[in-house]
């Protein structure tokens, strides 16, 4: 079995030296880059099942590079930060990144992280965004495009969604109309282990209806149901990579 293949972007030698032993300690192959040169066309000539990316390379801004990671790719992104880097993390967090590591690091903390990650976002190498084998999900207007986490508006702009953030739409996707209460939600979605900063559900909430509703502060897509939980109030058209379409239920 080929080893999934994990790029780590780091400018300081020492520490990309470190990374790419706990990494291939745990089986995985290593790409190297002290900057972000050239990471788009590596990520279109190669399957990258994850990427580990410094905040602060040098006089290059780490979170210009997953803005630009993220118009093209869904491959999952580990920022690695300073402790007092909070403000760049949730900041990471909100434009795509999936996770964060926090320097210093423990190496345990390193593979558990790339686990996680790798775990719930399936595992698998990434899907670039020019490839249409995959099932899209159209609702109020929208559409869900699974194989890049993207969300294409009502207008046709196209944004990104977190893993996290899409795992949680995708249940909604396939439940519409059906209230969750919120122990459903964190056992569809996997619990705690993919939530990064260990947010709630109805935080988590919140910033999916940021991206999805009308206007947010008066949600009519994703409703609360008081004292129960949430639900999708819209019905769903399942689009197949046949051209097929189904409703779901």
């Amino acid at each position: 079995m080929r080893k999934a293949s994990i790029l780590v972007i780091e400018d300081e030698a020492k520490i990309r030296t470190l990374l790419r032993n706990v990494l291939e300690s745990d089986g995985y192959e290593v790409i190297e880059s002290q900057s972000g040169d050239g990471v788009i066309d590596l990520l279109a000539s190669r399957p990258i099942a994850l990427i580990t990316l410094d905040i602060q390379l040098g006089r290059e801004n780490g979170l210009d590079l997953v803005r630009q990671i993220r118009r093209v790719s869904s491959v999952p992104i580990i920022m690695v930060t300073g402790q007092d880097d909070v403000i760049d993390r949730v900041v990471g967090l909100e434009i795509g990144a999936d996770d964060y590591i926090t320097k210093p690091f423990h190496v345990r903390e390193v593979i558990a992280r790339v686990r996680s990650v790798l775990r719930r976002t399936g595992g698998t190498p990434d899907t670039h965004r020019d490839s249409d084998e995959s099932e899209r999900y159209l609702f109020d207007g929208l559409t869900a495009v699974p194989d890049r986490l993207e969300i294409i508006d009502r207008e046709g702009n196209d944004s990104s969604l977190t893993s996290g953030d899409f795992k949680l739409l995708t249940v909604f996707l396939e439940r519409p109309k059906r209230v969750l209460s919120r122990d459903q939600l964190m056992d569809l979605t996997g619990g705690q282990d993919w939530s990064p900063l260990d947010r709630t559900i109805d935080n988590q909430v919140a910033r999916l209806r940021k991206k999805i509703e009308r206007r947010p502060s008066e949600p009519g897509l994703i409703k609360t149901v008081r004292g129960v939980g949430y639900t999708l109030a819209c019905e769903v058209e399942v689009v197949h990579p046949s051209g097929s379409s189904t409703k779901s239920a």
